[in-house]
């Protein structure tokens, strides 16, 4: 635990002497994997007893077969393992008595030393019935299995593979499956302190791409296009040895335009633009919108009435991470939050989300951009040491635009300690700027 706080404060300290959209230090990919590693095995010496004792069950299996993942197992593979092999099935079994979680694999191959093998497919050729001899012998009261008709994260158990299982238990044992969405869900909103030693780091290097795509470095005023940009963002990240979870926006916003401008447009002095953009590394996601301006001859800053309506999602925002309560639901965080933004006289638009193993992670949902009423996906409580993307708009009047009005777009990633919320690597207030070259 020590070594991997440590390696994380080197690599926060050394981005945070980096200029804006300097080169972001990047581990190598070996380095990674061995991180990647420490920061798995804390979290299921931790997260999981925590889990499973607070839901009082006493197994927990997870099945895989290779390219079809169970979400909750994907994440569980040493840095080595990308994929289930064959069929991958995890054990987790808890003796009670204050003894450790013992974790198993039924699998015909080994996960980096982080689950102890429990199958010899000479004695035992059938490896679902090795699965029921194993369940037989430690005897569970409870096994939870991952279905969910709510969640997609805690529905990775396929019919086939639910019907191998129980075709070789003994109905006994059958009759002692729980479905439960609290383990998987759990376990992927979970973040742990190593974890958050560095996902910091991760929003850095997000910003810092961002910076420099919404610079002059990237754009030339009359010449560049929106997918220009877009795809420069691609290749930059690939530069870097990482991967984008999502294929970058960018919009421009124009005075007498209504709407957004994309794809092949060209972007001129005077726009607004806004971009999407999220990568992952280390196992976690970044997710993150920003806006830039296009300077005109004699400007040095965005006209008033944009950076008015950049003020204005900020304080959506305040609305929003103030609203944030342990075991309150998203729909309720959205009521307060949209509650305080309206008596302000701002007109909010709210779609938070989770965030972690997942760009769009499991846990409750704040708001929908297409739906600000109550929703089934927001009924899941609000539980401390989370990771979460504060997404929202406010729509605003633009005076020097003759009154267009605009959607300002912020996206911004934070954590919840349970009673408070602060973003990893700040938000934006002030816009990038884009100075055309004389």
């Amino acid at each position: 635990m020590k070594g991997i706080v440590q390696i994380a404060a080197l690599l926060l300290l050394g981005l945070c002497a980096l200029p804006v959209a300097a080169q972001p230090t990047v581990l190598p990919l070996r380095e990674r994997a061995a991180l990647h590693d420490k920061l798995l095995a804390e979290r299921l010496d931790t997260v999981v007893p925590a889990l499973m004792r607070e839901q009082k069950i006493d197994m927990w299996v997870l099945i895989a077969r290779e390219y079809v993942e169970d979400p909750v197992l994907a994440t569980m593979l040493d840095g080595t393992s990308f994929h289930a092999r064959r069929r991958t099935i995890l054990v987790f079994f808890d003796p009670g008595g204050g003894k450790p979680v013992e974790r198993l694999t039924v699998s015909r191959y080994g996960l980096g030393g982080l689950f102890q093998p429990a199958w010899n497919p000479d004695q035992y050729p059938d490896q679902f019935f090795a699965l029921a001899m194993l369940i037989a012998n430690k005897d569970p009261k409870r096994i939870a299995i991952n279905t969910s008709a709510l969640s997609q994260f805690a529905d990775g158990l396929t019919l086939s593979q639910y019907q191998g299982m129980t075709a070789a238990l003994n109905p006994a044992y059958r009759g002692r499956l729980v479905r439960t969405d609290a383990l998987a869900i759990g376990w992927l909103e979970t973040r742990t302190p190593a974890e958050m030693q560095v996902y910091p780091q991760l929003l850095q290097i997000t910003h810092a791409i961002v910076a420099e795509a919404l610079s002059a470095r990237v754009i030339t005023p009359g010449k560049t296009t929106a997918n220009d940009v877009r795809w420069w963002m691609r290749e930059k990240v690939s530069s870097l040895g990482l991967k984008v979870w999502f294929h970058p926006s960018l919009s421009i916003f124009r005075a007498g335009q209504s709407g957004a401008l994309q794809e092949d447009e060209i972007i001129r002095e005077g726009d607004m633009l806004w971009t999407d953009f999220g990568i992952t590394y280390l196992g976690l996601n970044s997710d993150v919108q920003q806006l830039g301006y296009v300077l005109k001859p004699g400007e040095t800053d965005a006209p008033k009435g944009l950076r008015d309506g950049l003020a204005a999602a900020n304080r959506v925002q305040d609305a929003v991470t103030s609203s944030f309560r342990t075991g309150l639901t998203g729909n309720a965080i959205l009521g307060l939050a949209r509650a305080k933004a309206i008596a302000q006289g701002l007109k909010p638009s709210i779609y938070s989300h989770p965030i972690g193993f997942h760009g769009h992670g499991a846990g409750s949902s704040i708001g929908f951009w297409d739906n600000q009423a109550p929703d089934p996906r927001g009924e899941h409580p609000l539980r401390p040491d989370t990771a979460w993307s504060i997404e929202l708009a406010a729509r605003a009047a633009v005076p020097e635009w003759n009154g267009q009005e605009i959607d300002f777009r912020q996206e911004e990633n934070a954590f919840f300690d349970g009673k408070t919320v602060h973003y990893l690597d700040g938000r934006q207030t002030r816009f990038h700027l884009i100075a055309p070259r004389r």
